[in-house]
């Protein structure tokens, strides 16, 4: 009879096995697992007692209490690592040591989570043996950790269909992300298009970008290296619409313009597009304009009425060479600190072929110089010495360092009114003047902080605080930038130095072995 009860505890042993592994795999008890697991504890029960007093003996040997002891050592040891495993879980810290924090919420991101006005549900479609839902769930964490406006859960298509089918979901690896009547998709794991997703599902209004166009401008079409089609891909991303504007087209600016972009422009405005500019900033318009040295000399008289002085020359940079570009690539690492632009902006920029932008600053009309070069900078005036390579800085007659290449300005609006009683405030309308335009074509925009330099400026003007941030840096190469000695030193202890004496060393034993000795 003991014989048959000990198959039966064998079977039952077997049935918990059975029973446990189908759990873990599914990972949901229905009704056959529990049939399962139960009738393996029952054998397993009766196991124990038809033979309770054979393992009463066994357990009261003296190799069994050692056992036992030994075996209550690693239960604690055990219950020790689960203790610290389940206190790490929810008193967590991570340190991101990658070069690009990679594995960091960027400083936009945060900002946008921080300031959430409206609740915030993502649903994410993943198979539950995805490889890659991990790295998405550490990314939905990361953002539920920051404010209690975002909730995520997962769901298996593959389990609930009709989940799947009511959001019209057909593929994996998909995140719908909704707020209100709004919802938006994301495919694949990235912060990037979440963030964009937030905001494009929270922001009551899209926001208008005109690129003025028949003068010559930067082309926002324009794939090609001097184009600005990065940039129109860069403000789309922070949910901005791009449009370009004919203005000898049109009777105004139109109504829905957040900002007139006039870039690079090589020919002048006429006198009637002129007045049509002036008319939407007396209305409360924002203008960013970006002039590239030599050129336009009507608008440059036209900001000059305003209080922005744009010299006629071009900025010399002995700095620039450090950083493995020509001293006609002003290296800018100075930012006006009480502006909101640049308050908290740290990263380099580099202006290719600028020109000085300068104002009179003045803290209470809202006017400054947002970035300057260095002081090993001058404004250069003679241009025939620069065309021969033998630019130098002549006193009394170039600009000394540091050179002011942005200049800010928010002026109160002719049209605009204070009456607080009716709910009325006074309009500024903000202009912004850069003496260049190249420092964000499709060659440039990548090149250290230049895009979020541009981006925190557009967004100002925008009236988009909460997008003036760093952003995320893509993943990927992060080329190290060495000064010429470093590139030499480099180049002589890695590629000549080594080579050379492995050369010499081989030489000379060839030698010793044709010698003899």
């Amino acid at each position: 009879m003991k014989q048959y009860v000990s198959y039966l505890g064998l079977l039952g042993i077997l049935l918990l096995a059975v029973g446990g592994v189908v759990y873990a795999v599914q990972w949901e008890m229905t009704a056959p697992v529990a049939a399962i697991i139960w009738a393996g504890v029952l054998l397993c029960i009766l196991f124990i007692y038809v033979n309770f007093s054979d393992i009463r003996l066994v357990f009261s040997g003296r190799s069994v209490k050692y056992g036992a002891n030994a075996a209550v050592m690693a239960a604690v040891f055990i219950g020790i690592l689960v203790m610290v495993g389940l206190m790490s879980i929810k008193y967590k810290t991570r340190v991101d040591l990658t070069a690009t924090k990679r594995y960091t919420l960027s400083a936009q991101t945060q900002k946008i989570l921080k300031g959430l006005k409206k609740d915030i549900e993502v649903i994410s479609f993943y198979r539950g043996d995805e490889r890659t839902r991990q790295a998405m769930e550490d990314i939905l964490q990361s953002y539920a950790s920051l404010t209690p406006r975002f909730t995520y859960w997962f769901v298996d298509p593959d389990r609930k269909p009709g989940v799947a089918e009511k959001y019209g979901v057909t593929s994996y690896r998909t995140t719908l992300v909704k707020s209100g009547t709004k919802q938006e998709t994301v495919s694949y794991e990235s912060e990037e298009r979440l963030t964009n997703a937030v905001l494009k599902v929270t922001r009551d209004e899209v926001k208008t970008i005109y690129f003025l166009k028949g003068h010559g401008e930067n082309g926002v079409q324009d794939d090609q290296k001097d184009g600005y089609k990065a940039v129109k891909e860069s403000l789309e991303k922070e949910n901005l619409s791009v449009k370009e504007l004919l203005l000898i087209d049109r009777d105004a600016v139109p109504s829905d313009s957040a900002v007139l972009v006039i870039s690079g422009p090589k020919k002048d405005l006429l006198p009637d597009e002129l007045k049509k500019v002036s008319a939407y900033i007396d209305r409360g318009g924002s203008v960013l304009f970006m002039l590239d040295p030599y050129t336009v000399p009507g608008l440059v008289s036209y900001l000059g009425d305003r209080g922005f002085q744009v010299g006629n020359d071009i900025i010399v940079d002995t700095l620039s060479k450090v950083f493995g570009a020509n001293y006609l690539v002003p290296v800018v690492t100075s930012y006006e600190k009480e502006h909101p632009v640049t308050e908290n902006f740290s990263l380099m920029t580099f202006f290719p072929l600028a020109r000085s932008v300068t104002v009179q600053r003045n803290p209470e009309k809202g006017v400054y110089t947002l970035a300057s070069s260095g002081n090993s900078s001058w404004g250069e005036t003679d241009r025939k010495a620069l065309e021969d390579g033998k630019a130098q800085f002549t006193e009394g007659k170039d600009r000394p360092g540091p050179v002011g290449i942005v200049a800010v300005g928010a002026f109160e609006a002719k049209s605009g009114k204070d009456n607080p009683e009716k709910g009325e405030r006074k309009v500024f309308s903000k202009l912004v003047v850069m003496g260049d335009s190249d420092f964000v074509n499709n060659t440039n925009i990548n090149l250290a902080g230049n895009r979020d330099f541009f981006l925190n400026t557009v967004s100002w003007l925008a009236e988009e605080a909460d997008l003036i941030s760093i952003r995320k840096k893509p993943s990927g190469l992060t080329p190290i930038i060495l000064t010429t000695t470093q590139g030499r030193f480099v180049f002589w202890f890695g590629v000549v130095i080594p080579p050379s004496l492995i050369a010499i060393a081989g030489i000379g034993f060839f030698l010793k072995r044709r010698s003899g000795k």
